[in-house]
């Protein structure tokens, strides 16, 4: 216990040290206007996974898909009105992306804490993010904070900057690069598929078509995945959706992976050599994982004057 207790004390210290770099962002931005916010952030998020397990997977997903598409600026959350065309109805949200009820519930809950909006619906989502991981056994990080909100959306960028499971490595690493990330970024973050389940049309070619692939393993999601129907039938991504642990790089080294995308990270190619590392290291996965994640918070963030911070998360301030 006090081995892993060290560990997890120098990995938060090292993101704090780490998040300095940020300078338009710190842990401690709302300290002063609100100090109970992140507690109550927590608890709200804590309550959600509580009470289904596969939210937390749902959360974390968020912050990921807004942060690719023109940065971490809550643009997802928009609904669409005559002028926004959502991120919601893009490919690779549109039917899939959820927990938007818990970041309202969220939003409600801290400026009902904090007297009044101080807080952004984009720092709400990147909080939420860490807090579900942690709830579901991963290791914690200190957030970064300041980012503001933005003012407008865009379902095209949407849908060419969220990477498709259909991708293969070179396009993966192409994706991940043109957001300021690195190989050892692409694997880490693609370890989050250690929580949560994908529909049965994203795997569909992987089961019936790949040789990449345990015959198993294949046999067994097409139980549940025919050929011809069941496209949104849900299949978990790794053997322990609901656990934060290292049995996704256990299963793409076992060629398990349920997308082609994931397989693709150990496939003969240059991730294969990390893949294998992680899923020996559950100690290094954590720690790159959270370093990764405070990176990719810091995508095109909106700070000072630009943007707004949102009264209602799926409306921009008139």
């Amino acid at each position: 216990m006090a081995s892993r207790g060290a560990f997890q004390l120098n990995v938060l210290l090292i993101l704090a040290f780490a998040a300095t770099a940020f300078s338009a962002l710190s842990p401690y931005y709302y300290e002063q206007v609100c100090p109970e916010a992140l507690p109550t952030i927590k608890r709200v998020v804590e309550a959600a996974v509580y009470n289904e397990r596969r939210m937390g997977a749902s959360l974390l997903r968020l912050h990921f898909h807004d942060c690719f598409v023109n940065g971490c600026d809550a643009s997802l959350l928009l609904d669409s009105t005559s002028t926004i065309d959502s991120e919601k109805n893009s490919r690779a949200n549109q039917n899939s992306a959820r927990g938007f009820e818990v970041i309202d519930q969220i939003k409600i809950e801290v400026d009902k804490m904090c007297g009044r909006p101080v807080f952004s619906c984009a720092d709400i989502l990147a909080v939420a993010a860490r807090d579900s991981v942690v709830a579901l056994g991963g290791p914690s990080w200190m957030v970064p904070l300041g980012r503001r909100d933005s003012t407008t959306a865009s379902r095209t960028q949407a849908d060419s900057d969220i990477p498709s499971p259909f991708m293969d490595l070179p396009a993966l690493i192409e994706n991940f690069k043109r957001q300021g990330l690195d190989e050892r970024d692409l694997v880490a973050l693609s370890g989050g598929h250690t929580l949560g389940f994908a529909q049965c049309f994203t795997f569909r070619d992987r089961i019936y078509n790949e040789t990449n692939i345990d015959d198993d393993f294949a046999e067994e999601r097409r139980k549940t995945c025919p050929r011809t129907d069941g496209n949104t039938t849900l299949a978990p991504l790794d053997s322990s959706p609901a656990r934060f642990d290292t049995a996704y790089f256990n299963n793409l080294v076992e060629e398990e992976g349920l997308l082609h995308s994931d397989q693709a990270l150990f496939n003969g190619g240059s991730t294969d050599e990390l893949v294998k590392a992680y899923s020996e290291n559950a100690r290094a996965f954590s720690a790159d994982f959270a370093k990764s994640m405070v990176k990719m918070g810091n995508i095109k963030v909106l700070t000072g004057e630009a943007g707004q911070i949102r009264l209602n998360c799926r409306k921009v301030i008139n």
